[in-house]
């Protein structure tokens, strides 16, 4: 498979490491870092973009709008945005390819490919919730980092692999290693 990863600026880039290491042995992966997104990592990590670029079979930079990813007729198979700022999602929203990360977002969906966008912000307004419902009509998905406590997670990173198993789920790649619910535990 051939996915597109996009990082905005949003808080969250463990969730880009996370995903882009998930998908390093299973598909090909196309990077597109916004220099919002290479702030935040660093800031959040202490890692630079040359480290999130290591986990890419390949990377373009924000402002290369005549790239591969910015037509149709390069064949993806799926696209995610971790995480994806408000910012971001509502450009995609508009139809505003303003840059690489914002058009191959707008390819995948003229395309009828899958988008799922990783969407980190609280609380709501209305604008927010009117984008994404605009880019649910168009065929995104809208797929916020939520944790989930059912599974018991002991540290952050059980939370954020979590998460990530569930875009991968998406992806239609799921992980033989993901925790799934089976509903409580009768022994008690």
């Amino acid at each position: 498979m051939k996915i597109v990863v996009g990082v905005s600026g949003a808080s969250g880039s463990i969730y880009a490491i996370r995903l882009l290491e998930r998908l390093r042995n299973n598909a090909e992966t196309h990077l597109i870092l916004s220099r919002s997104g290479e702030k935040t990592l660093y800031l959040e990590t202490g890692k630079g973009a040359a480290d999130l670029k290591a986990l890419a079979s390949f990377s373009y930079p924000l402002e290369d709008i005549s790239c591969r990813l910015a037509s149709g007729s390069f064949r993806t198979d799926a696209m995610v945005i971790a995480p994806c700022s408000i910012h971001t999602m509502s450009a995609i929203a508009s139809g505003i390819s303003s840059n690489l990360l914002i058009r191959a977002a707008d390819v995948t969906l003229k395309e009828g490919r899958k988008l799922i966008l990783m969407v980190r912000e609280t609380p709501f307004h209305l604008g927010h919730l009117r984008s994404m419902v605009a880019l649910a009509e168009m065929g995104a998905i809208i797929a916020p980092p939520v944790p989930a406590f059912y599974q018991k997670p002991e540290t952050i990173l059980d939370l954020v692999d979590n998460t990530v198993a569930r875009v991968m789920d998406l992806l239609g790649m799921p992980g033989e290693d993901t925790k799934r619910w089976d509903g409580p535990d009768e022994k008690k």
